[in-house]
């Protein structure tokens, strides 16, 4: 492991405008697990941040093969846990276009640190720590199992009306677009229907231990982004870091590497219930954990949720224990996997050129709050990419129908993970999983892309009837067809490595 945090005022990944961190409010770590069968090796890197981005993938393995040629770049994986409150990796300041008054204006009264450097620097953290993994490889044995813990919840929120037709409704919002669906919807409304999926409180561990049979850590996957602390100006790992401080003060300083499953419409935030939750965190925790001055009901949440992931560790690790492998096959296969795209229409390219007209015809500010500036003016660059963005999958849909996403399967024996690069709607986990011949299988999102683009959402069609952020042209790349795609291609690839004796 390796803390990757920086006291500079590096930019924040996470919200629709630039935040610059004002500190640490805990530390964002990286962390790597490699696997060795012998014939072939699987190396897990897990980053607390929100996303991978800017050629990050390539970046690090090239730098591990230049340290270690053993090992295949190809069998590196990257992994973000969705932390709203890591540092960013690649450049806020670049272009929405080619056209210069799309850069964001900068100003020397609000200091930013270069997130290239910082990406240079990251980089080289991730491959000598995959280096370390290398070498540190020994004999050893792997336990697993399933617990329970309720850590997502579902944040779309249906209502019987369509919330777009309403007087007050916001029909110049990007994030929004809503219809029958509301990402983080009011539920104390008389529209109010249900959620729109339930949510997944299943908790898959894989164990690691020495040969003499001592615990050294843990791979925890867990269906739910880490987004408690999500509009802080702070670097944090979110509950992860509480999740970790809670496990190793009962099993010393061993590793945890936290993978976020299937979660792209789940978010570890009630919203029905908050009148109750604020009363159970009132007397359970009282005013004790206000220590960082900070939203105190997400710090308390973020306790909460710890205890139940640490309270599930022990209970699968009471029983699993019991069946400590110290020989297993080990099957990484890497392939791309071509995907369909959403189609975008007629209307969404009118609607997008429309969007970027009022846009454009906005203007930077300059004022005595550089801060308040920063903010307004990286969201007119947020609001113009997207529009961008919009118009170039147009065209380029043309000629590019499918979408290529690199997945990983590998079979641990028994077990198989099984990748992807979407924050994916939570169905299609379960789809997997249902069809799998593996005893388990741990599904893991946001896992790094070669090159630049970015993967997005990947929405049900039952999302998509219902719009609202994360199931809309702005915010989904591949279509529920694709993403059904993803699901069969997943469970052959699965099926051929189960059969693999």
């Amino acid at each position: 492991m390796r803390d990757v945090s920086t006291n500079g005022p590096i930019p924040i990944v996470g919200q629709a405008y630039l935040r610059v961190s004002k500190g640490i409010l805990d530390p964002v770590t990286v962390t790597s697990l490699v696997i060795d069968g012998g014939e072939d090796c699987a190396v897990f890197v897990s980053i607390d941040c929100e996303g991978i981005y800017a050629r990050l993938v390539d970046i690090v393995r090239e730098k591990t093969h230049a340290l270690r040629p053993e090992i295949a770049p190809e069998k590196i994986l990257l992994n973000a846990t969705h932390s709203h409150t890591g540092p960013g990796h690649f450049n806020y300041y670049e272009s929405a276009s080619d056209a210069p008054e799309d850069y964001m204006p900068r100003t020397d009264a609000y200091p930013i640190d270069s997130s290239d450097e910082y990406k240079a620097w990251l980089s080289d953290q991730i491959a000598a720590m995959i280096a370390e993994a290398w070498d540190r490889r020994g004999e050893g044995g792997i336990a697993y199992g399933y617990g329970y813990a309720v850590v997502g919840h579902s944040r779309r929120v249906c209502y019987f009306d369509d919330v777009s037709l309403r007087a007050d409704a916001d029909r110049t919002n990007t994030y929004a677009v809503n219809g029958h669906a509301v990402m983080y919807g009011n539920t104390n409304d008389d529209q109010f229907s249900h959620y729109e999926a339930g949510a997944d409180h299943f908790i898959n561990i894989l164990y690691t231990f020495d040969g003499a049979g001592k615990l050294t850590g843990a791979v925890v996957n867990v269906p739910c982004p880490s987004q408690n602390s999500e509009g802080e100006w702070m670097l944090s790992a979110d509950y992860w870091n509480d999740v970790r401080e809670l496990i190793r003060a009962k099993y010393g300083d061993i590793f945890i590497l936290p993978q976020c499953a299937a979660a792209g419409d789940l978010a570890p935030r009630i919203l029905h219930y908050k009148k109750a939750q604020e009363r159970r965190f009132r007397l359970k925790y009282g005013d004790s954990n206000a220590r960082y001055n900070a939203n105190l009901t997400e710090l308390n949440a973020r306790k909460d949720i710890a205890e139940r992931i640490a309270a599930a560790f022990d209970e699968v690790l009471s029983w699993a224990k019991k069946d400590i492998r110290s020989e297993a096959k080990v099957i990484h296969q890497v392939s791309v996997v071509p995907l369909s795209k959403y189609v975008v229409t007629e209307e969404d390219r009118a609607a997008a050129q429309e969007g970027l007209a009022l846009t454009r015809a906005q203007q930077f500010v300059s004022t005595d709050d550089p801060e308040k500036d920063m903010i307004y003016n990286s969201k007119v660059v947020s609001n113009r990419k997207r529009y961008l963005s919009v118009l170039k999958r147009y065209e380029a849909q043309k000629t590019e129908p499918k979408f290529p996403m690199e997945m990983h399967v590998i079979r641990i024996g028994d077990i198989a993970f099984a990748t992807n690069g979407f924050e994916l709607y939570m169905d299609f986990q379960h789809r997997i999983q249902a069809r799998s011949p593996f005893e388990q299988t741990f599904i893991v999102q946001l896992c790094g892309q070669p090159g630049t683009v970015g993967s997005g959402y990947l929405c049900t069609q039952r999302a998509l009837e219902g719009r609202g952020y994360s199931a809309i042209v702005y915010s989904i790349v591949v279509s529920p067809e694709g993403g059904q795609e993803l699901v069969n291609e997943t469970v052959r690839q699965l099926k051929e490595l189960h059969e693999d004796n």
